[in-house]
């Protein structure tokens, strides 16, 4: 038998092994990070409202949290577009996003409350960015598309897994135990983050410039002025859609949260925990479709079915305040969320391919999305305090209806721009 009889195998460090071991370790990552991320965000409202807060308060201080993760969005995709480092910034963040969540069980003033949720929400901005980075890097705008929906299934059952797991310990040890399970959620992401090779990272394709492009540039390739995302009309459009989207759907899950358990119809961390796993399992199922039917028919119709989503989320919520209602409540949910999640960072890497912008650009509409969903909660909060939660409910539904008029009425503009194919459709 000769050496040629033997399969070919990949050596360590060599590119292809680099590269595999780089995307298992970005889906473990954002396995991992779903927890860290969101840890007590979805069980905040009722944490709070067991201790005496207000749905109008608990809504403010949650819109605090956004608007500080939105006014630092778009600084935080200059900043991964430019630096090198984009593994220890999920590093640093997620030690911060940890800390910031330990000071609420250390107070529950407004003051220390209000700081744990900027400090988690500034995090929250650049951790984003930056796996989106690091996996454009690794997998080039080519295969983006396909590592992105898997990324995000991977996130979504990260998230469903951390939700089911702080639902019961919540019920069987308390809501604290859920803090120390964000905690060492984050502790497996940080680990994980640190096993992909940097070597594996192209830092000129994480910010949309690909090798063939700007070879003889040793800095990394020429990048765009930031007007580029000004000239960029479908960028302009997709953003203003999505901030009317999550200016409805930023509140309802903890809003039909606290409305169920308020109403003494389910415990405070099973029901809350339930809302969570019904969505997050919906959009692991929804991430794979969008991923399918953005590489054939591209993002157009993906994002148009995610927007029609939630009106009819608000006609449920609002009719049926039940805990039964938790299953078509956050499927819809479910499919929304789980849809823009794979169609919005591909259609902003696809607009913005080779002007080296992209993780501004995914900073930029993060932060016009922001908007909506960081007054959300505010807004959301004080309807259900001053009118009732089937109100509240009914009003952040009808948002959706003008993100569903600018997508249908740009379609001339759109179409092209979602094929998903090269950035010049889009200009």
């Amino acid at each position: 038998m000769t050496a040629t009889d033997f399969p070919r195998i990949a050596l360590a460090g060599t590119p292809d092994a680099d590269r595999k071991r780089a995307t298992g370790a970005l889906q473990a990552l954002n396995f991992f990070m779903a927890d860290m991320q969101a840890g007590i965000g979805p069980f905040l409202g009722v944490f709070l409202q067991q201790r005496g807060w207000a749905t109008g308060p608990i809504g403010t201080v949650m819109t605090i949290g956004g608007v500080a993760g939105m006014v630092m969005t778009v600084p935080a995709g200059a900043f991964i577009d430019h630096t090198e480092k984009k593994r220890w910034v999920v590093v640093i963040t997620g030690i911060c996003t940890v800390l910031a969540s330990f000071l609420i069980l250390w107070s529950h003033s407004w003051a220390v409350v209000t700081v744990s949720q900027v400090a988690t929400a500034i995090a929250g901005a650049a951790i984003g960015p930056a796996v989106t980075g690091m996996t454009l890097g690794v997998v080039r705008q080519k295969g983006f598309n396909a590592q992105n929906g898997r990324n995000q299934a991977w996130n979504h059952a990260g998230n469903m897994v951390g939700a089911g797991l702080s639902g019961w310990l919540g019920w069987k040890y308390g809501m604290p135990a859920i803090f120390y399970l964000a905690a060492a959620f984050g502790v497996l992401a940080i680990i994980t983050v640190v096993s992909i090779p940097e070597r594996a990272i192209d830092h000129r394709a994480a910010r949309g410039l690909e090798k063939e492009q700007d070879a003889d540039d040793a800095d990394g390739g020429h990048a765009e002025g930031f007007k580029t995302l000004l000239r960029n009309k479908p960028m302009l459009i997709l953003a203003a859609a999505l901030a009317c989207f999550h200016l409805g759907n930023g509140a309802m899950l903890p809003l039909y949260g606290m409305a169920v358990v308020g109403a003494g119809k389910g415990n405070a961390a099973m029901f809350t925990a339930t809302t969570v796993v019904v969505a997050q399992a919906v959009m692991i199922v929804a991430s794979l479709v969008a991923m399918k039917v953005a590489a054939g028919r591209g993002y157009w119709l993906v994002l148009l079915i995610s927007f029609a989503a939630l009106p009819l989320r608000g006609f449920l919520a609002g009719s049926f305040i039940e805990h039964w209602g938790v299953w078509p409540v956050q499927a819809l949910d479910g499919i929304g969320a789980g849809l823009q999640s794979v169609a919005v960072p591909g259609l902003v890497a696809c607009l913005l391919d080779g002007t080296g912008r992209v993780n501004v650009g995914q900073g930029a509409v993060m932060t016009v999305q922001g908007v909506g969903a960081s007054l959300s909660p505010a807004i959301g909060g004080w309807l259900a305090q001053l009118l009732g939660y089937h109100v509240a409910f009914f009003v952040l539904g009808s948002f959706a209806f003008a993100s569903l008029a600018l997508w249908l009425g740009f379609a001339g503009t759109l179409r092209p721009a979602c094929s998903g194919t090269r950035a010049e459709h889009a200009r």
